[in-house]
């Protein structure tokens, strides 16, 4: 029997509900959430038939058409206008497991009772949800401002729509007033690309500690960089977690507490406290702001039952998520930027190393063009970190003359988190073929052998001293799918 979890609960964390959109588990609402929605909904159709007075998306046209009144005997008509005119996205077709968590996130918003919905609309959706019966959503079409318009538009289009219905045995709904601005404004684009992102990103920052530490083995680096001293007189929390997550990495390491042959090292060794603990700061930052969303309404208007006030606002404004979300691309690219310059070093031929990481240099490249690779990836991440959020473009005939530009903000992350994957990969590698040179497979901690033994037991544990073999990319795509998929937060115990 499936697992039921109940989507309207408060406070769920970003990661529960990641683990949830992951899962095959069914989602449903309890009876109090119920209630609310109703209620909502009945206060909203009082106020409709009470009262003559024009109301925001619920009978007037929409954006700058707000002046335009609507008949009652419209209001069907005018939600369906509004979807198919809404649902003008193009581009790449969004990830399914995005996807997924944008209707989840849609859900969880409506059942707040603060959207006006009837309750045979959330129904609807969560049949869907529950059966993975998804829309195909386009990348592109989002400003962040109305909310993510354009593609939330091709959710609402489920519901309307004959021939998706008819594929899952059900009968197209009609929508009633409000309800079809309901589902087009909000922050779920935004939101669930953000929560995925967010998610990775702290799997990224454990798994760039994971494979620097065997970088700073195989390099042959101090532990002075790593000492809890060091960080108690510059107590930024990254930098101290950092540092001591290296030392329990590294514990029982015979060759990194001896390493002593060398003065100093270089920066991108040396530092890995301070800027990998600066990302992991800015993560933090970044799942807060998050973390208020997730439990947030962000359509409009806004139904205030219990006040008697239906108010037209601008929850729907993806400012605080793009900005956020720009900061988080710059922090992760970072972590990619300086394991770029340790497989530079790992590769240079230096502290004992052969040039390239082969023992035949001349004849073979070894690992020479790894590092071109990492450095063209670690440059278009530059290019994706321009930030999205200083950009506005007036819309909607003026109406709308501030967008936050949020949805580029979210899709641009995306691509940095995918790049910072296959860097690591690249890292991982090299610094792998560095430990065999060193002969410090039997000299290195328990942590990073067990590491070792599970990309043996995944088929990925690259093939050393034979990188011209055969081409390399199959090495760093076998790596790559390793390091997207392996559960770092689960092998380094840490806590949820």
């Amino acid at each position: 029997m499936k697992r039921k979890i109940n989507i309207a609960q408060s406070k769920l964390s970003l990661l529960t509900i990641f683990k949830i959109a992951k899962s095959d588990s069914d989602i449903y609402i309890s009876k109090e959430s119920i209630n609310i929605i109703n209620k909502s909904r009945n206060y909203l159709e009082h106020k409709v038939k009470s009262n003559n007075k024009l109301i925001y998306g619920v009978n007037t046209g929409f954006g700058s058409l707000c002046s335009f009144p609507i008949n009652e005997d419209q209001i069907e008509e005018l939600q369906r206008n509004l979807v198919n005119s809404h649902n003008a996205g193009v581009g790449d077709v969004v990830p399914e497991f995005i996807t997924k968590l944008i209707l989840l996130l849609k859900i969880r918003s409506l059942c707040f009772g603060y959207s006006g919905v009837r309750l045979e609309v959330i129904d609807r959706l969560i049949k869907f949800y529950n059966k993975n019966a998804l829309p195909i959503i386009k990348e592109q079409g989002s400003l962040g401002a109305s909310g993510d318009l354009a593609p939330l538009a091709s959710v609402a289009d489920m519901l309307i729509s004959k021939s998706f219905n008819a594929k899952h045995h059900q009968t197209p709904l009609k929508l009633s007033f409000k309800e079809g601005l309901a589902l087009l404004n909000g922050t779920q684009f935004m939101s669930a690309y953000g929560l995925y992102c967010i998610v990775e990103a702290r799997k990224i920052y454990h798994l760039a500690n994971l494979i620097a530490s065997i970088s700073l083995e195989s390099f042959s680096c101090r532990k002075e960089s790593f000492d809890p001293l060091v960080s108690k007189i510059r107590s930024h929390f990254g930098q101290k977690n950092t540092s001591e997550e290296i030392l329990r990495i590294l514990n029982g390491s015979k060759t990194f507490f001896s390493n002593d042959e060398y003065v100093q090292d270089p920066y991108s060794f040396r530092c890995i406290p301070q800027v990998h603990g600066a990302s992991l700061d800015v993560i933090n930052h970044v799942e807060s702001i998050f973390q208020i969303e997730v439990d947030s309404v962000t359509d409009n208007p806004l139904v205030f039952s219990e006040e008697d006030s239906i108010l037209s606002a601008g929850n729907f404004h993806g400012q605080p998520l793009a900005m956020a979300m720009d900061y988080l691309a710059i922090a992760i690219s970072e972590i990619g930027s300086i394991s770029e310059r340790r497989i530079f070093k790992l590769i240079s031929g230096e502290r004992g190393l052969p040039l390239y990481l082969t023992s035949n240099p001349g004849l073979k490249s070894g690992s020479m063009i790894t590092q071109y690779t990492a450095a063209s990836i670690v440059s278009q991440n530059k290019q994706y970190c321009s930030p999205s959020s200083v950009d506005s473009i007036v819309s909607s005939n003026g109406q709308e003359d501030h967008v936050s530009m949020g949805a580029n903000a979210a899709t641009k992350l995306y691509k940095v988190i995918t790049n910072v994957h296959t860097i690591m990969a690249i890292e991982l590698f090299n610094a792998i073929q560095a430990m065999y040179f060193k002969k410090s497979f039997k000299n290195t901690s328990v942590t990073i052998s067990h590491l070792m033994s599970h990309m043996q037991d995944a088929n990925c544990f690259p093939k050393l001293d034979q990188t011209d073999d055969n081409p390399v990319r199959k090495e760093i795509d076998l790596i790559r799918g390793f390091v997207s998929e392996f559960d770092v937060l689960s092998f380094l115990n840490i806590g949820n």
